[in-house]
């Protein structure tokens, strides 16, 4: 009976016995080597694995481990070439058929045979390293030689993967990669297997395997070869869509293709090699085909072109820049017609026929010398912003849908609006007139939500306005009218676009126009309390009056007081409001705006009377003609002497009250025009369905050359001022300053309301330097601010 080992001790392996000296090596060998050759044919199922090792073991304990390593390798080199011969040479083409399916049937062939060769060489070579595995251990250690599984590795790429094997096989993947690519089927589990063969194959060069050396350079240049051609034949048989199309279906197979078969360090490299020959170098040409190119896909809606058209052109660092490139030009082609219909021209036409049609409609709209070119029409600047909206709304469709929202994509779609919009010298007006005439009448209907909606893109199309100055001046005026002849739709409305101005350029901005609100309704009160007044007065005017008291710094300053002779019947209601409003508030001095008023004003006709609302410059004009017969006439000279009207003013009142829709004068001779020359008598026969009759003057239009040179003028001088200004708050604060900094400086706190021109600010400095605000510091470059 055994003892148990004692705790703590471990129990000692015994060696198998060795073989006395009379032991002979020939005999031991030859029995192991045929054992061995067993065991490559698959017939080891009789063999003893305690017997073989033991062989093996004596061989390298008696110091024949040399005999025992070389006989191994000898006998697995002759079993490999038996192999070659009978299994892979056997399975080379045969035919150089042009029938692609029945070369790559042979090319399988060929991989399956290598494969079955691989599998069953592993297979013998982990066996034999199992009952070498002392040898592995002692002999190859100190001979300083492979062991036995890098041996047989050795032994088969100096057998198997040689010449002409190598080359067949290689020849035969590449083969079967080239008709995947071309379309047909091919077994992949045959192709990945001889791959991982490959890749399991030290080279011996820089560690790097019989793929990378042999295969993959091979497979480099096929591609490169494939792809280029592919990339030129595409771009002369596809549009844009269906290019894209393809090439996104080649990058997901080659990825496929990678990931399923060949090495992933592969994937890296093919790539590029589809980048470089499908985009790169063909990015211009697929971006602007004509028909099909990127203009075409924004004017179709076609967001998953161009979704796929950003996600390729991400793939190369060409890409982006020339998307952004393509972009902002089609913006600004787009940008270009929206501002020529604007002006009345046709981009559409083209050449001499466009000259010639242009010519006519200039003829067309010139009536005498001296005439300008008629005016824009307020159609036109609501369907120029219009436009610019619908514009915004699809390129902001098409950044969210197909760009993925990607800032740079946003920041070209910015720069591009701003220069187009910017580019209309009327944008800021039109801009104005848009919001205007929703604010009137576009919002009647709407739910809060809709209102804001409208407001909103108000403001989207604001945002790209570089002088946003102008915009105040107009949007200033429009909102004084709509203000003082009760045209808003909604208060709330009026206030939500104020609230949005201010959230985008400052308090300041909206200042003054909160101020003018603020008058509306101080003006409300002092009316109720006027009328209070009246109730108890015993001499209350004939005539009732409402009155809006404005407060001159808040208002339009370009309202200025026109000149006017105001009859009995008006100065009698005049006159006791002002001396109310001088016994509440003392030191002020009211100046009357009678071109801002109108009057309602009821006048008998032969067939009926109709109550009139007219302007109160056209109500003085309609009074001259209360005491005169019918056929009694005035010349224009004698209406201009009773009024005191300045020509402009009663040119266009006159045109109202005899040239428009309701001619309730008459104009000697007749005509649409109103000449100093003509004269006026009363239409007794006018006669209209309606009651009630409005002939208003003041209309929201588009400003003339002189009107538009004159608004100019004064934004300049404003500039000028707000220009001076700024410098002496920033010199005041730092004291000191250079000149370049002084400029930057400047042109920063001014970029909310224009951008100033460095000359400009220049002049200003020179300016305030000659009225003692500034000097100029020792070195001439920088200025101090004089307290």
């Amino acid at each position: 009976m055994a003892a148990a080992p004692r705790r703590g001790i471990k129990p000692k392996i015994k060696p198998p016995k060795k073989h006395g000296p009379d032991v002979s090596v020939e005999e031991t060998w030859s029995t192991l080597s045929q054992n061995i050759k067993e065991i490559l044919n698959h017939n080891a199922a009789n063999l003893s694995f305690e017997e073989n090792h033991r062989y093996a073991y004596n061989l390298v304990l008696y110091n024949n481990g040399e005999i025992l390593y070389r006989g191994m390798k000898r006998i697995v080199a002759e079993n490999l070439d038996k192999l070659a011969k009978e299994q892979i040479v056997s399975a080379f083409p045969t035919t150089s058929t042009s029938d692609l399916m029945q070369r790559s049937q042979e090319n399988e062939l060929l991989l399956k045979a290598l494969k079955n060769v691989w599998d069953d060489h592993t297979s013998n070579m982990t066996k034999l390293g199992q009952i070498l595995k002392y040898m592995d251990r002692i002999y190859t250690q100190k001979a300083a030689v492979p062991k036995t599984w890098e041996a047989g590795l050795e032994l088969f790429l100096k057998h198997i993967l040689c010449f002409p094997i190598k080359d067949h096989l290689l020849t035969a993947i590449l083969n079967q990669i080239q008709y995947e690519r071309e379309g047909y089927t091919i077994n992949r589990s045959a192709v990945k297997g001889c791959i991982d063969v490959l890749l399991s194959l030290d080279a011996g060069d820089y560690n790097r395997t019989v793929y990378q050396q042999d295969l993959e350079p091979m497979l480099f240049r096929e591609s490169e070869a494939f792809y280029k051609t592919y990339g030129d034949t595409l771009l002369e048989s596809c549009d844009t869509p269906e290019y894209l199309s393809k090439v996104e279906s080649r990058f997901e197979s080659e990825e496929s293709r990678t990931h399923l078969y060949l090495s992933r360090k592969s994937a890296e490299p093919l790539l590029r090699i589809l980048q470089d020959h499908l985009l790169t170098n063909h990015l211009d040409a697929v971006i602007a085909m004509p028909n099909s190119g990127l203009d075409t896909l924004f004017d179709l809606d076609k967001y998953e072109d161009l979704a796929r058209l950003y996600r390729l052109f991400l793939m190369v660092p060409d890409g982006i820049p020339c998307l952004k490139k393509n972009l902002k030009a089609s913006i600004a082609r787009r940008g270009r017609d929206i501002n020529q219909a604007s002006t009345g021209l046709d981009a559409g036409v083209g050449g001499n026929e466009a000259k010639d049609n242009d010519t006519e409609t200039r003829r067309a709209q010139v009536k005498g010398k001296g005439r300008a070119i008629v005016s824009q029409t307020l159609t036109t600047a609501l369907k120029w912003v219009q436009d610019a909206l619908d514009l915004k709304d699809k390129m902001d469709s098409a950044w969210m849908k197909s760009f993925d929202s990607d800032s740079k994509i946003q920041a070209t779609m910015i720069e591009a609006f701003e220069t187009f919009i910017n580019s209309n010298d009327k944008c800021s007006e039109f801009i104005s007139l848009f919001i205007d005439d929703h604010l009137k009448r576009g919002l009647k209907g709407k739910t809060d939500a809709e209102v804001d909606v409208v407001l909103e893109k108000s403001i989207t199309i604001f945002r790209y306005l570089t002088e946003k100055d102008v915009f105040e001046r107009y949007y200033k005026n429009h909102l004084a009218k709509r203000l003082l002849h009760a045209r808003s739709v909604s208060d709330d409305a009026e206030r939500g676009m104020l609230a949005k101005l201010k959230i985008e350029c400052g308090y300041q901005f909206t200042q003054k126009l909160e101020g003018m609100f603020h008058d509306i309704k101080i003006s409300t009160d002092n009316m109720q309390s006027y009328r209070e007044h009246l109730a108890k007065s015993s001499m209350s005017p004939k005539i009732d009056i409402s009155v809006i008291v404005m407060t001159s710094t808040f208002w339009p300053t370009s309202h200025s007081s026109s000149p006017c002779n105001l009859p009995q019947q008006l100065l009698d209601t005049v006159k006791p409001f002002e001396r109310f409003y001088y016994s509440r508030h003392s030191g002020r001095r009211l100046s009357w705006q009678l071109s801002l008023g109108n009057v309602d004003v009821r006048v008998a006709f032969k067939s009926k009377q109709h109550d009139l609302n007219v302007a109160t410059f056209a109500v003085v004009i309609l009074l001259l003609f209360e005491d005169l017969k019918d056929h009694d006439f005035l010349t224009y000279e004698e209406i201009q002497q009773a009024t005191s009207l300045e020509h402009a003013d009663l040119q266009r009142q006159l045109q109202s009250l005899a040239c428009a829709k309701y001619k309730v004068l008459k104009k000697h001779p007749p005509g649409r025009d109103v000449q100093t020359s003509d004269s006026f008598s009363f239409n007794s026969d006018f006669a209209a369905p309606l009651q009630k009759i409005k002939i208003s003057t003041v209309s929201s239009k588009v400003e003339s050359g002189e009107e538009l040179k004159e608004t100019r003028d004064r934004i300049d001088e404003e500039r000028r001022h707000q220009t001076e200004a700024c410098i002496v708050r920033i010199m005041k604060d730092r004291k000191h300053m250079s000149h370049n900094d002084l400029i930057n400086e400047v042109t920063r706190l001014l970029a909310s309301r224009f951008q100033p021109n460095p000359l400009i600010i220049k002049k200003r400095i020179e300016g305030l330097i000659e009225r003692d605000y500034l000097e100029r510091g020792e070195d001439r470059k920088s200025y101090k601010y004089l307290a």
